[in-house]
């Protein structure tokens, strides 16, 4: 067993009001969950129709035309709606949250790839 020796501040460490033999669990417990939520926010990000999309759009090798042209389904573009409406509403979901905002890392990505094929610039440098 690794044995891991913290410093805390005194002030924090009278915050911690745990029986010290009960630490590594609620440590394991911590890292557990950051895990979890780390994976749901990559599970949740492959199950978004834009993320899909997109993954398909550009293995496919698209012309500089196509890019310039390329616009979400008419499918993905309603869901998208249904999110910002529901932002605007304050009542998103986690996952909601986190497929919202894949797909706006997602839009400005499209569109700096759009602004490089319109000036003919190279995608990768």
């Amino acid at each position: 067993m690794t044995t891991i020796t913290l410093e805390v501040p005194d002030e924090l460490a009278t915050q911690f009001k745990v029986d010290p033999d009960t630490l590594p669990s609620l440590i394991r417990e911590a890292i557990s969950a950051k895990f979890s939520k780390l994976q749901e926010a990559d599970e949740q990000e492959a199950e978004s129709p834009v993320y899909d999309e997109l993954i398909e759009f550009l293995s496919s090798s698209p012309t500089t035309e196509q890019i310039v042209k390329f616009k979400i389904s008419p499918d993905a573009q309603e869901r998208l709606e249904d999110l910002l409406y529901k932002n605007r509403e304050a009542v998103l979901s986690q996952s909601e949250k986190t497929e919202l905002a894949t797909y706006l890392q997602l839009s400005h990505l499209v569109t700096r790839l759009k602004a490089r094929a319109r000036k003919g610039q190279p995608f990768i440098n």
